[in-house]
């Protein structure tokens, strides 16, 4: 197929992307940080549907990448993906530290906005603004997970929150691939595909993601989980995003980055 990208070119790319990436404006980081918080929010919703009517996880996991294909289409922006490409930029001396910091400040903070804007909003269409107490098995599934990925890993004390941390690991190490793997391609079905496998393994193996996360833990307190501000911050947020970066940035963006280029130049070299 000629839309097909040698991992030299994406690893160009890569760059090309990440400096761009940090010459974004605050408005625009916010409105499109916004925009994939709440599609992932999205997704995670359906895939609980799925997971509800099928009594099959694996076909939760299945559609839920659709939510990231639509943000990488449309080039939105998800921190967890530039957590794998900005931090490049400034490694190669392309960007500064602060527009580094900046760009993924306000990257989370749009997130963090959008999925909260969504939970309100489930929540609202859920219940009728309160005024259904008995939930679905969706509400019932969001509860108990938001209990499970904070109180729960709080239980098991620091090797809990050490679990929690290399599920980001591992998390953010497939969801910079889906990242990476949508420039292999330049067709949108191409894009679509290489982008939602990666996506469809971590979900279907249930790590953490920071962004999700932003999502599902505080729509489980609405709904009644008995899981505090600071459980979910100190117990998942703060640790799961530490946990991101380590996989997006050094397992996937520094490992692809570094191998594409070096041994280009090598051969070049000879």
């Amino acid at each position: 197929m000629m839309d097909y990208i040698t991992p030299h070119e994406v690893a160009e790319n890569m760059m090309a992307t990440a400096v761009k990436k940090a010459e974004l404006c605050i408005r625009d980081l916010l409105i499109r940080g916004a925009l994939s918080g709440a599609l992932l929010a999205i997704s995670v919703a359906l895939a609980l549907m799925a997971t509800a009517q099928t009594s099959l996880s694996l076909i939760g996991a299945f559609v839920f990448p659709v939510g990231f294909v639509i943000i990488v289409i449309l080039g939105l922006e998800l921190v967890t993906g530039s957590f794998s490409l900005v931090p490049l930029a400034w490694l190669e001396g392309k960007i500064s530290g602060c527009k580094m910091i900046k760009n993924l400040s306000w990257v989370f903070i749009g997130n963090l906005l959008g999925s909260l804007l969504f939970a309100v909003l489930f929540w609202a269409a859920s219940t009728e603004t309160g005024q259904i107490k008995e939930l679905g098995l969706i509400e019932q599934a969001i509860i108990k997970i938001s209990e499970k990925k904070t109180i729960g890993y709080a239980g098991h004390g620091i090797l809990g929150l050490f679990s929690a941390f290399v599920k980001a690991i591992l998390c953010n190490w497939m969801v910079c691939m889906g990242v990476i793997m949508s420039m292999t391609s330049k067709s949108t079905l191409g894009k679509i595909l290489a982008a939602g496998i990666p996506i469809f393994i971590f979900f279907a193996l249930g790590y953490e993601h920071a962004v999700v996360n932003m999502f599902v833990i505080p729509a489980g307190m609405m709904f009644g989980a008995k899981v505090s501000l600071g459980d979910w911050w100190l117990y998942n947020q703060l640790i799961v995003t530490a946990g991101n970066i380590v996989g997006g940035l050094l397992f996937t963006g520094m490992a692809i980055y570094y191998t594409h280029t070096t041994k280009t130049k090598s051969v070049e070299d000879e």
